[in-house]
């Protein structure tokens, strides 16, 4: 029986750590975990809870008492919170911003990874996120840090926000990325690193296809395959 694999997958946010991940997991046959969706699902609870997001005793005592759940239907992750299915939901500007700030509290984060190693143990998984590499798998069979400049980031998120029809200047977009990367970079609770061992892919001049290829390859230079 072939040992199980783990990639873990760490970054700034916009340098396409979700879609890069999905599209290796699907190649390599491994279950992918979106471990962001599980941020903003508590940062949902906090909001329609009614809790201040920065306040972080406030949204400390309610670490253990939200309840997430991760399903797979037909392939595809879906996030539910409280027993329902929250997965569009989750990905509205304000939800970004209180996933955020929650992702400061270090009882929140203990949550967090707790739950994500128990879904992770004993299967082939691919997950991205800020800590995985240093917190969620540090034993991890390969580990990335994706990145990409700023401005590209930037430049990827308004076509995304303009796909969906909910354009944003690409000013407002950059200083918010810059924002987001200041707050994940320094925080006490599990800050965004590289962790060690891990490699560092920059995908600035990388298109989908080629950012999946540059991970298809270092997953075979680790011994990863299907």
């Amino acid at each position: 029986m072939n040992k199980t694999f783990s990639i873990a997958i760490d970054g700034p946010a916009g340098a396409g750590k979700s879609s890069v991940a999905k599209a290796l997991a699907a190649q390599l046959g491994a279950m992918y975990l979106d471990t962001g969706a599980m941020y903003r699902a508590f940062g949902l609870a906090m909001l329609r809870a009614g809790v201040d997001i920065h306040d972080h005793d406030a949204v400390a005592a309610h670490a253990d008492s939200v309840v997430i759940d991760v399903d797979y239907v037909d392939g595809g992750q879906r996030i539910c919170l409280a027993g329902k299915d929250v997965t569009d939901a989750i990905r509205t500007p304000q939800v970004s911003e209180a996933a955020s700030a929650i992702s400061a509290v270090a009882e929140v984060r203990r949550r967090m990874v707790a739950l994500q190693q128990q879904i992770a143990r004993g299967h082939n998984v691919i997950m991205d996120g800020r800590d995985i590499g240093t917190a969620v798998l540090p034993d991890a069979t390969l580990k990335v840090y994706l990145t990409a400049s700023a401005l590209e980031r930037a430049r990827r998120r308004c076509l995304e926000l303009e796909q969906k029809g909910t354009p944003q200047p690409l000013e407002q977009v950059l200083a918010e990325i810059e924002a987001r990367d200041y707050r994940d970079t320094h925080r006490e609770a599990s800050p965004l690193v590289v962790a060690p061992g891990a490699v560092t892919v920059d995908t600035s001049d990388m298109d989908m296809e080629q950012s999946v290829a540059a991970l298809m390859a270092l997953a075979a230079d680790a011994g990863i395959h299907r």
